[in-house]
């Protein structure tokens, strides 16, 4: 074998030119996908991590039915505090699970006692809801970077709206599930700065003063947002707590709870799954490269080569060693190409990151752009490109092992 692989380089290093364009071929291929996976992924983790570092937290438990009627925060169907503790017990045990927070969600009148309009108000408890969306405090771009009783932090575009300042005073008013209409006035604490997405211009008001400004005779619950310590187990922890909550019965003997990812609350999963989309059909790109380069050299390297066949083949070499020859040929250009490219696409990627180059997103401005691949991806990469190479070798190596001596011979 050692015989073999040295005839195979010595043969690619005969046609210099061809195998050096080849080589380049492969590797300007492997380069591209590298830097695109990187790039794309960049940028699909920022904004992944935006959506649920900032509001939505990598998961979400609601009441059942209440995602259906989720356009109207329908406070019918918040979970009653006896479903919250029973909630809160199985959440406790989740060792997977790195922070949580209730919230109460709904919609009121918002007045300066000059103008008034509508509002969507989300209440927290400050603590549990910054340890859940950790983004959530640097998007509070006036004021202090807390909340407390009795304050209220307004959307960017309803403060230049309507004029509201840090410190200045606006009334919420409210209607309960029951119909009643309660109002309460609020200090304004700080603005918090909008994202693209559903929930991205939401007020956020404490969770005790929400109770006490709908009336609730025991605190409500419309959702619970949870933040795992690995994003990446997100999957596998949804199907396990399903399967806990599933078990949850209500008194008509129907499931309690439902669990969504943010998968399924955002709409930006779509451009999620475009970009892996994306990056699919540059690998097939890639393949297709390797593919008709790695065939075109071998073709031609039979063809130039019959007679050369015909005489290894006439003093005896067995049609399973110049079948091995071939392919080893085509293997040692994937790998060639593969390592070269590998090598310099992550040069490239380092250039990337050193140039510290920035992108928008929505109304967040600014953000930085980490190209990152990880190992995984290149070892896959180069893994796929070798085994193309061997395979587009395959056709012309079964060509050359089944020429016959003596007419290869008489080839001109």
């Amino acid at each position: 074998m050692d015989k073999l692989f040295k005839i195979a380089v010595r043969n690619l290093l005969r046609f210099k030119r061809r195998t050096l364009l080849t080589a380049s071929l492969i590797t300007i291929g492997v380069v591209f996908v590298l830097v695109f996976l990187s790039v794309s992924g960049s940028f699909k983790n920022m904004m992944i991590g935006q959506i649920t570092d900032s509001m939505l937290g990598h998961l979400q438990v609601h009441r059942k039915g209440y995602v259906a009627s989720i356009d109207n925060l329908p406070l019918t169907l918040n979970m009653k505090a006896g479903a919250f503790e029973r909630l809160k017990k199985i959440l406790d045990k989740q060792s997977e699970i790195e922070a949580y927070s209730p919230r109460i969600k709904f919609g009121g009148m918002f007045s300066n006692f000059v103008e008034t309009t509508n509002i969507r108000l989300v209440a927290i408890y400050p603590e549990q809801e910054f340890a859940t969306v950790p983004l959530l405090p640097s998007r509070i771009v006036e004021g202090e970077k807390t909340l407390k009783r009795g304050e209220i932090l307004v959307p960017t575009l309803l403060a230049k709206g309507m004029g509201v300042k840090v410190g200045d005073t606006v009334v919420v008013v409210a209607t309960n599930k029951d119909g009643s209409v309660n109002g309460k006035q609020f200090k304004v604490s700080g603005v918090v700065e909008g994202i693209t997405g559903p929930g991205g211009r939401d007020g956020y008001i404490h969770f005790e003063d929400a109770v006490e400004l709908l009336r609730m005779e025991e605190p409500e619950v419309s959702e619970v947002a949870i933040r795992l310590k690995d994003f990446n187990k997100l999957d596998r922890f949804a199907e396990k707590i399903g399967g806990l909550l599933g078990a949850e019965l209500n008194n008509q003997g129907k499931p309690l709870f439902e669990v969504h990812t943010w998968e399924k609350l955002s709409p930006f999963y779509n451009v999620a799954r475009m970009i892996d989309m994306m990056t699919f059909f540059i690998k097939l790109m890639l393949i297709a490269i390797v593919l008709i380069s790695i065939m075109n050299v071998m073709i031609m390297a039979v063809y130039e080569r019959i007679r050369e066949i015909g005489t290894i083949a006439a003093i005896g070499t067995l049609p399973g060693k110049i079948l091995s020859l071939f392919v080893i040929e085509g293997f040692c250009l994937g790998v060639a190409g593969a390592v070269i490219g590998d090598i310099v696409g992550i040069a490239i990627i380092s250039i990337i990151n050193l140039s510290k180059i920035t992108f928008n997103f929505g109304q967040q401005t600014g953000l930085l752009l980490t190209a990152t691949i990880t190992p995984a991806d290149i070892l896959t990469i180069s893994v796929t490109v070798i085994i193309v190479s061997v395979i587009a070798s395959l056709q012309p190596a079964f060509k050359a092992s089944r020429m016959e001596p003596i007419k290869a011979l008489r080839h001109v």
